[in-house]
């Protein structure tokens, strides 16, 4: 039986807007329309060379999966810290999968998702059975139907099995809509999808399966089975085959928490979570068997609950592999649990801290105040841990005065890598539209990219501009902060060899003087401030081509 994987992440969702009129809108835009693409102000950036060995371009197109990123997403958190990594991991849903399909001795062939959304001209594999397609990453229906679309024209008498946060939420709809998917696995695949594919492949029957919903080909009626949770701490943990110098790995399903913005508790209900020791066995196991030099930790939190967390971070002090991992800022509550971190080789953390006002948080059910984010934020600041945060405009009930909060803080006072997000209505599996009459949310375009909205607080189009005015201040205002968002472009750091601290300055260099054809429109002061830009560039070690 030929069985095809098909993982990966979801379609990108370019903020474009951001870089309008920038240098780097000119620089990213494809071969060939580059001049159209820019003003006789735009400077060029791929003058820019380091001054020291082979004077290699600054700006490097990033390799990934074969492609550069255009410009971040507005669907997923930035890595927390790209010049802390010393390479990079694998998509950790393909890992995962891929290590059930093998530990059950099933052959198949793996083919990445982000292909489907480029269109990529590279084919999979003909002559497949079995199709088995991750919607972890997908978050609407025209997404899913244009991924069906491509599996049933390849492979029209393939069966399709479907999995992932989506389809565990949308099952009964994916049925209804799409008579070509035939099967759809709910919640954890390590039994059922190798019980599945071996009743696939004797005709057996589906019915002992667990975690399954079908199709009956006689009735054409929906049917289920029971639900199984796995012990996480019984079973194995993935183990890749070979040197893998950086590992994702997972610690928990399911969440504690039930923020309205994310569907990842209703996807897996139940929250279980490894202990301690089995986690420090994992992350020792990695480093002895694959040569692993550093752990992505992609749990929603990696730092919950605080039992395990104080537990755990002497045993990873003794483990010696860096790691890093998403926390919530509450967690981060005192400089002893910053220094058993930095002992237990933490080298970064995201955190979300969505808004500096409580009032926002409280809409987004966040259970964390903004004073828990400054105290977090604080305590990093003085500390080897990079910190990566992410800033969320426009969520329903959110106004421009409530924004302020935040607003304030990132021109202010805030230091160091981060995200703002302009609030979309995209993911159909959200929780708060449950709340759509509380705020009086409007969404229009839901079979589009559902940027179009209203509520009670404000509009998509003044959060977008809020977004615009407030990036564009802290550039100019903040010497310490630095958005990202056209990084993903590029090749990080941008001086290999070179601190994080020099990193940020160039970095922060860069953006200005990247965007300064955007925000400048006086001619004599842009050049002033150019002229003024590329100095400071050549005194770290950063010099224009000639």
């Amino acid at each position: 039986m030929n069985v095809l994987l098909i993982s990966g992440m979801g379609p990108e969702v370019p903020n474009k807007k951001l870089l309008e009129g920038s240098s780097f809108e000119s620089l990213l835009a494809p071969e060939g329309h580059r001049a159209a693409a820019g003003r006789p102000d735009v400077f060029d950036l791929s003058l820019l060379r380091t001054a020291d060995g082979a004077g290699q371009p600054l700006l490097r197109p990033r390799r990934a999966g074969g492609r550069a990123r255009a410009v971040s997403s507005v669907r997923l958190t930035a890595p927390a810290a790209e010049e802390a990594e010393p390479g990079k991991a694998p998509h950790l849903t393909t890992f995962t999968l891929q290590s059930i399909l093998l530990a059950a001795g099933v052959d198949h062939e793996v083919f990445p998702i982000e292909r489907i959304w480029t269109g990529s001209a590279v084919e999979p594999p003909t002559d497949m059975d079995v199709v088995l397609l991750s919607t972890t990453f997908i978050w609407d229906r025209r997404t899913l139907a244009k991924a069906v679309a491509w599996v049933e024209e390849r492979f029209p008498t393939a069966d399709l099995v479907l999995g992932g946060q989506y389809s565990n939420l949308k099952f009964q709809r994916i049925l209804a809509e799409h008579p070509f998917v035939r099967y759809i696995v709910r919640g954890d695949a390590e039994a059922a999808l190798p019980a599945l594919l071996r009743a696939l492949r004797t005709k057996g029957d589906v019915a002992d399966v667990p975690n399954l919903v079908w199709r009956d080909p006689d009735t054409d009626r929906m049917r289920m089975t029971r639900i199984e949770y796995i012990d996480l701490d019984a079973l194995p943990s993935p183990g890749p085959v070979g040197t893998l110098p950086v590992v994702p790995y997972e610690s928990m399903r399911g969440c504690p928490f039930s923020c309205k913005y994310c569907s990842f508790p209703a996807a897996s209900p139940k929250w279980r979570y490894k202990s301690a020791q089995k986690i420090a066995d994992d992350f020792l196991r990695y480093r002895r068997e694959n040569g692993a030099e550093y752990i992505k930790a992609l749990d929603s939190t990696f730092t919950v609950p605080p039992t395990r967390l104080r537990a755990l971070l002497p045993l990873l002090a003794e483990a010696d592999v860096g790691w890093e991992a998403y926390t919530r800022a509450n967690s981060i509550r005192d400089r002893s649990v910053v220094d058993d971190l930095e002992r237990a080789h933490c080298r970064a953390l995201s955190i979300g801290f969505e808004s500096m006002n409580d009032t926002t948080l409280g809409h987004m059910h966040k259970q964390v105040k903004a004073r828990a984010n400054r105290v977090a934020f604080e305590l990093l600041q003085n500390s080897s841990i990079h910190s990566f945060v992410s800033f969320i405009v426009g969520y329903p009930g959110e106004t421009p005065e409530l924004f302020e909060d935040t607003r304030r803080f990132l021109v202010s006072e805030y230091s160091g890598q981060f995200a703002l997000y302009a609030f979309m209505m995209n993911d159909e599996t959200m929780p708060i539209w449950q709340e759509a009459d509380r705020f009086g949310l409007e969404v229009f375009d839901l079979d589009g990219e559902a940027e179009d909205w209203t509520h009670c607080g404000m509009d998509s189009r003044t959060a977008a501009q809020l977004q615009l005015e407030t990036l564009r201040e802290v550039r100019w205002k903040n010497d310490h902060a630095i958005a990202r968002v056209w990084q993903h472009g590029f090749e990080s750091p941008l001086l290999p060899g070179r601190s994080p601290a020099q990193n940020a300055v160039v970095e922060k260099a860069v953006d200005r003087l990247g965007m300064l054809s955007a925000d400048v429109r006086d001619p004599a002061e842009a050049t002033r401030r150019k002229d003024r830009l590329l100095s400071d560039l050549a005194g770290h070690g950063v010099v224009t081509a000639r």
